[in-house]
Order: structure tokens, then C-alpha cells, then sequence
């Protein structure tokens, strides 16, 4: 698939068949975020793999927006850690980076993806935490509910030539 349709067609999929995904695809569209430019390459971002159904469906239960995770085979944990890099203040910019590189290569697979976010809600943070021993120091950034989706990709355009400004607003 060329980049731009890739893009074009991402969507956010909240409805996945129940068909499970191949570990292959998941270390290929984890080893594209762990890509994506971090400042100074300092890449404080680590990965959880969740495919345990039982730690899938209590995840809704400290988590309001993600009950999409019902229905996924797998969902992958973003989480940053700042601790000890020489720019901690980019640590949420570099794990945005690294999570639309998931999220395109998911894509690209033709696997459906959400991003549910979860920094900055501290209950949500604390729910991830306690249920996934994530150490205090570690954000826990978003989940991605991954899987084989349930109806077809689409371009919607999305351009909106008001919000493009040429050297000055």
C-alpha cells in the first residue's frame, strides 16, 4: 500500500472480527513505532502486549473509553519514561510519534486500531498501573486496541483549507 492511501485510509476501528492476529504483525507494527524520531533519539517509550482476555475485559473497568478492547484479539500499551533522558519534557511527543507509526502500520497490515488515550487522567494512569506493575515513574500513554476489522477502510477528507496559514495566521 502507498504511504498517503495508508493515511488517507486509517480510521479508527473500534469493532474487530474474532480472529486473532498473528504475533508477526504485532512485532512488525511495534518494531515501526519503536521507529518514529524521538529528541535525541532518547526513545522513552516501552510496549505492552495484552492478549489475556481476562486483563483485555477489566481494562473498561478503570478505563471509560475503551470498551472496544471487548471485542479486540490483542491491544498493545504505550507507556513513556522520562526518567534519566536529557529532554524528559518531549517524552509525550516522541510516544505521539511512535503511536501513529503503530497505528499506520497497523493500517498498512489492514488491521483496524483505536487510540484510546490515557496520560494525562490519573485514574486512568493509576487503573494501568496497579492492573499491568507499571512503575510509578513509568506514564502509562495510551492503549491501542488492535485486530481484523469489521467492515471496510474509507477516505473521508478531512482537509479543512481554513485551518492553513501561509507565513503568518
Amino acid at each position: 500500500m502507498e504511504l498517503l492511501e495508508t493515511i488517507k485510509t486509517r480510521r479508527s476501528i473500534r469493532q474487530f472480527q474474532d480472529k486473532p492476529v498473528p504475533e508477526s504483525h504485532i512485532r512488525t507494527i511495534i518494531e515501526a513505532a519503536m521507529m518514529a524520531p524521538s529528541a535525541g533519539n532518547q526513545q522513552p517509550w516501552h510496549f505492552v502486549i495484552v492478549s489475556d482476555r481476562a486483563r483485555l475485559d477489566a481494562i473498561p473497568s478503570y478505563h471509560p473509553h475503551s470498551k472496544m478492547v471487548f471485542q479486540a484479539p490483542v491491544a498493545i500499551l504505550i507507556c513513556g519514561d522520562p526518567a534519566g533522558k536529557p529532554w524528559p519534557d518531549y517524552w509525550v511527543q516522541d510516544c505521539s510519534a511512535a503511536t501513529q507509526n503503530l497505528l499506520l502500520a497497523a493500517r498498512d497490515l489492514g488491521l483496524g486500531t483505536v487510540w484510546a488515550g490515557i496520560y494525562p487522567a490519573e485514574d486512568r494512569m493509576a487503573g494501568f498501573r496497579k492492573s499491568f506493575a507499571i512503575p510509578e515513574h513509568v506514564f502509562p500513554f495510551a492503549l491501542v486496541p488492535v485486530g481484523w476489522p469489521i467492515g471496510d477502510f474509507h477516505f473521508t477528507d478531512r482537509v479543512r483549507p481554513e485551518l492553513i496559514h501561509n507565513e503568518v495566521w
